[in-house]
């Protein structure tokens, strides 16, 4: 048994949940990248936008290692733009401009990680002043939780897409059924929903 190392634990799950959102992107065309698939607009491209903004502000600005050390970008790594302009791109704003901004955000967090322990002390400027100091062991829970979560989004995106399922690449982490199973499988569990539901 090797000795426990848990900041190397905490990275290796954070870069799984990373990998799993950038790889919901794949092969697919840029309207689907982009469109909404929920009532709250929720989109995989946005998904993405949204990690590396976490990262960035999380990992960089927190602990005083800002990545944009001049003017940050104005269309939407500031306080002051509009309400979730971080969860959606506009057509302008590239599929590999932003998943290449993710990318250096990793790295720029990585760096963050190599350099500071765990119990280091932070303080996130847009949390009550109060409760504003945390520690980056605090922070790597909280963005790994939120980055799973969000890959779990994108799980369910891409599947309403295109059918496309799994945790990543050659890692499906479901049952090889054929599709015929798995329609069948879907009927059946409608059925006991409606019967459940009194229809």
């Amino acid at each position: 048994m090797t000795e426990p190392n848990p900041k190397k634990d905490l990275i290796r799950y954070l870069q799984d949940a990373r990998e799993a959102l950038v790889w919901k992107l794949e092969g697919l065309p840029e309207y689907d990248v982009r469109r909404p698939l929920t009532p709250t607009g929720t989109n995989l491209l946005g998904l993405v936008k949204h990690a590396a903004g976490v990262e960035l502000g999380y990992f960089g600005d927190v602990f005083g290692r800002p990545f944009f050390r001049q003017d940050p970008p104005s269309w939407w790594y500031t306080r002051d733009t509009e309400p979730n302009a971080d969860m959606w791109a506009t057509a302008d704003e590239s599929r590999e401009k932003i998943v290449a901004l993710y990318h250096r955000a990793w790295e720029h967090a990585d760096s963050t990680f190599a350099e500071l322990a765990l119990d280091t002390v932070g303080h996130v400027p847009w949390w009550p002043k109060e409760r504003s100091g945390t520690t980056l062991h605090h922070l790597l829970v909280r963005v790994i939780a939120d980055t799973h979560r969000h890959a779990g989004h994108a799980d369910i995106l891409r599947e309403l897409i295109d059918g496309a399922v799994g945790w990543g690449k050659g890692a499906s982490n479901l049952p090889s059924h054929e599709a015929a199973w798995w329609e069948a499988h879907r009927s059946r569990l409608e059925q006991a929903a409606r019967e459940a539901g009194g229809r």
